[in-house]
């Protein structure tokens, strides 16, 4: 599959209590990237990698999201304005990790995009 899904992310307003729901619920191991932020990683062949940490935030409200990869963030972003949806975080360099930017879809979905 072109462009597949590498990764997700569930924020809210307390990372510890995500994090410590998650792991209890689905025995997901945490491992703390940053005070509010843990990666989950896969234990088999099935399955992506994610994230469970805070809003940017405290007036941004809890969400969950996909990052689908793509070669190019703007072209992509470009293809997905004219298709109807609208950006919401121009492309950014994470520190030490990869680029990514948001859009929301035609419904108000929240998606990412990551290369």
């Amino acid at each position: 599959m072109p462009n597949p899904v590498v990764h997700f992310e569930v924020l809210g307003k307390d990372a510890q209590a995500l994090q410590g729901f998650y792991s209890q619920v689905f025995d997901w191991p945490m491992e703390k990237v940053m005070d509010s932020y843990a990666m989950v990683r896969p234990a088999g062949e099935q399955g992506i990698a994610g994230g469970v940490g805070s809003t940017m935030s405290p007036d941004t409200p809890g969400h969950t999201t996909f990052y689908v990869e793509v070669e190019d963030l703007q072209a992509t972003l470009d293809a997905i304005e004219a298709a109807g949806g609208s950006t919401v975080q121009p492309p950014m360099d994470i520190p030490n990790g990869p680029s990514i930017a948001l859009f929301r879809d035609p419904d108000g979905n929240l998606v990412g995009l990551v290369k």
